[in-house]
């Protein structure tokens, strides 16, 4: 069997890796997969086209000026598998490049399978139109999106989320807690709040000012608090102490790496809208969400909003489960005063940590195996 496959960015690897080891152990025979990806699925067996580098782009205006190299990987990719069709075609994550790409294929008669939904629950649901003329087979991470395709031609199946495999429900406990702030060399009784302001530059300059005069107010109110923030490249830890150095006074640890440890180790979260408010829930912290944008930006966003929340605690539980303070209401002040709410509230409502965890087990679901199981039921199907 040959299966085709392209991630596009570090977060794609990795689900890709996953499906594919999956989809090895799932076949009776020998599979070959080409396409491009990164470290993980080159260890998976990946043969390789093109670096996966040369498909990243960021912002407005990059993909406009990497626009040449990326059509002649496109025709690189569609050249090699008219030479070799593949047996299915599966785009992970990457949406806009993956959806053109699986468009082409399936206009030649390709089987096309698309790992992960756009957030067509919180806008611009007419894409599910463009999704249809492109794949045959969604997986979705989140079991309400499944909904949204019922209308469509698509196939959507709902496999559950790779981080809530990965993070298991005993990483909450104490013990993981205080092993964290030893690996951080942080006070192993006082309390400790992670500060998650965004892993690109221009989120830390939007979010990082008011999260850290947030943290001054909380000092003043709370004996004995101290502040992490993971800084996952070096412009994020500058910009960082660049920031505390205007509170000299602030207790700040910070330090190089991802969320994980800073999430294991605090007793609450400020955290920026976006991943990173599910994986604090998956470690069961009481969070407080907060997003702010470029004003303009903000306005055009806003309208096309289709969804009333947009921390993922709170779409996945269908109502207000965690604050969620944005743009003009994410004030110092705000943040401070529900993020201290948020932590007198832990030890006195036992529901409320309760319900990250039964949210925690609705995602666990052995997402690598349970896709590929979903892509090789449809690949006899189609047969």
């Amino acid at each position: 069997m040959i299966i085709g496959i392209l991630a596009g960015e570090p977060s794609g690897d990795r689900l890709g890796a996953g499906l594919m080891r999956a989809l090895r152990e799932g076949c009776a025979g020998p599979v070959r997969f080409i396409g491009i990806g990164g470290p993980l699925m080159l260890a998976e067996g990946l043969e390789c086209l093109v670096p996966m580098e040369r498909l990243a782009v960021n912002g407005f205006v990059e993909p406009v000026r990497r626009l040449p190299d990326l059509i002649r990987i496109l025709r690189l990719l569609l050249d090699r598998f008219r030479r070799e069709p593949p047996d299915a075609f599966i785009g992970v994550d990457f949406n806009v490049f993956n959806f053109l790409l699986e468009r082409l294929l399936k206009r030649r008669g390709v089987g096309t399978v698309h790992y992960v939904s756009p957030s067509v629950y919180a806008w611009r649901r007419g894409r599910i139109r463009r999704i249809a003329r492109s794949t045959d087979l969604l997986l979705t991470l989140y079991p309400f999106e499944p909904a949204f395709y019922e209308a469509s031609p698509v196939e959507a199946v709902f496999v559950g989320h790779p981080l809530a495999d990965e993070i298991s429900p005993d990483m909450a406990d104490a013990a993981h807690r205080s092993l964290a702030r030893q690996a951080l060399g942080l006070p192993a009784r006082m309390p400790v709040v992670a500060v998650l302001p965004g892993s690109r530059s221009s989120e830390v300059k939007l979010m990082g000012p008011g999260f850290l005069e947030a943290c001054a107010l909380i000092q003043a109110r709370l004996d004995g608090v101290c502040f992490v923030v993971p800084c996952l490249r070096p412009v994020i830890r500058e910009r960082m102490e660049a920031l505390c150095r205007e509170h000299p006074d602030l207790r700040v640890y910070l330090y190089d790496g991802n969320a994980r440890q800073a999430l294991t180790a605090c007793d609450a979260a400020l955290v920026k809208s976006g991943t990173s408010t599910l994986e604090a829930m998956l470690l069961h912290r009481p969070m407080v969400v907060s997003y702010r944008l470029g004003e303009l930006t903000y306005q055009l966003v806003s309208r096309l909003l289709r969804t009333p929340y947009v921390a993922l605690p709170n779409i996945l539980a269908g109502e207000e489960l965690v604050p969620e303070l944005l743009q003009h209401d994410a004030t110092p002040a705000a943040l401070a005063e529900n993020l201290l709410a948020e932590l007198e509230r832990t030890t006195r409502d036992v529901e409320y940590l309760a319900r990250f965890e039964a949210l925690h087990r609705s995602l666990r679901q052995e997402a690598d195996t349970r896709a590929a199981h979903a892509v090789l039921d449809w690949l006899e199907r189609r047969s």
